[in-house]
């Protein structure tokens, strides 16, 4: 029994041939290519000896396709429409302009550098789109983690065993306040000032709430804020509307336009990471080392 052959025509040499249909020449044809006009030539021939019969009838320097020829490109030319299309598709996928992005950050990032990064990034790649969401640090850690999102971006986190852990920043935290404050008029802020003033203090299981504490024992000052949340940006808006001060991460402090705030250095100085947490053993899509890139220019901006 005859076994029938798999077919062994070449993509190359079909391209090779539908460029010429289109160019009429093999000196055009080589142009378009970027190869030898001999080349071209030798390929035609190699395709014809492939299917069994003759694509183009030489005369002089032009190439007249024969009727197997046209019949063949018809055939063949959505073929190439595919190819440019995927080629195309590889283009962006390599450029960082097409594709879906998981980004998952804690608040005081995610609702300070963030959202511009995010809007930078999006502006010139409109085949992205971005599941974005802000959780505290052990929700970003995990989705992180389970491949549930392919970055975090977090602040207060040097090292986890679970992810792996890139820090891209150092900030010190400051000390907010009204315009107004008695406090404002410092040029650093301590414990012992703030003893005696409306404090708004930041949850002690959170990993900035626990730094706040301990810079109030190690000044040896009693930490008890009147009001305690959760998120940074929350004592913000508390320290404006009651006239408090607060203490929080730089990012925070410098992302809020239409506050009447003054910021000041909080000594002792308490410096907090800002990273960039991924699934350990993975390498970042091309997609993220972009917007990581858009982050650190807006981070350090």
């Amino acid at each position: 029994m005859k076994i029938a052959r798999r077919n062994d025509l070449s993509l190359r040499l079909l391209e090779i041939f539908g460029t010429l249909m289109l160019r009429q020449t093999t000196v055009a044809a080589a142009e378009e290519l970027g190869i030898s006009q001999p080349s071209v030539s030798t390929a035609i021939k190699q395709l014809e000896e492939q299917l069994g019969f003759e694509l183009f009838e030489r005369e002089k320097k032009r190439m007249i396709p024969t009727n197997e020829a046209r019949s063949l490109f018809q055939e063949v030319e959505p073929l190439f429409e595919q190819l440019r299309s995927v080629e195309s598709c590889v283009r962006d996928l390599r450029g960082g302009t097409v594709g879906k992005l998981r980004i998952m950050a804690t608040p005081p990032l995610g609702h300070s550098v963030v959202p511009g990064a995010l809007s930078a990034f999006l502006a010139d790649r409109p085949g992205v789109t971005v599941q974005y969401d802000v959780r505290r640090m052990d929700a970003v850690i995990d989705a992180v983690a389970i491949g549930a999102a392919d970055i975090g971006l977090c602040l207060g986190l040097d090292s986890h065993p679970g992810v792996d852990v890139t820090t891209i920043q150092w900030e010190r935290m400051v000390a907010l306040m009204r315009d107004d404050h008695p406090l404002a008029a410092l040029s650093i802020v301590s414990p012992q000032d703030i003893a005696g003033h409306n404090l708004i203090g930041l949850d002690r299981a959170s990993s900035l709430g626990l730094m706040v504490q301990n810079a109030f024992d190690l000044a040896r000052v009693p930490y008890t804020p009147q009001i305690e949340v959760r998120y940074c940006h929350t004592a913000a808006v508390l320290a404006h509307s009651s006239n408090g001060i607060a203490v929080v991460d730089y990012h925070t402090s410098t992302f809020l336009p239409n506050m009447a705030l003054t910021s000041r250095p909080f000594d002792p100085a308490i410096s907090v990471p800002a990273c960039v947490i991924s699934r350990p053993g993975r390498s970042l899509s091309r997609l993220a080392l972009e917007f990581q890139r858009t982050f650190l220019a807006a981070l350090t901006g």
